[in-house]
């Protein structure tokens, strides 16, 4: 599994959806990212990248898309 797979993956799991809506999700699209689903998401990315991500990115992570660039700018995982 590449690291773009892993991602969605973690988007699936943590909100239950296909990878095709796991492409387009912003926070709050679907009752299961709410606060705890997000905690839920984080928990997967750090589990799935061997990271630990800063407050501040946690808290700024509000779609699919903008998490891939910030874990690429931020945290060096290519996706």
């Amino acid at each position: 599994m590449d690291n773009l797979e892993k991602y969605t993956q973690a988007f699936c799991e943590a909100f239950e959806v296909e990878p095709e809506q796991a492409k387009n999700l912003k926070y709050q699209d679907i009752p299961a990212w709410d606060s705890v689903g997000h905690m839920g998401l984080i928990s997967c990315l750090e589990d799935a990248f061997d990271i630990v991500m800063d407050p501040a990115d946690i808290i700024e992570l509000g779609s699919f898309d903008l998490g891939r660039t910030m874990l690429r700018d931020k945290y060096g995982v290519q996706l």
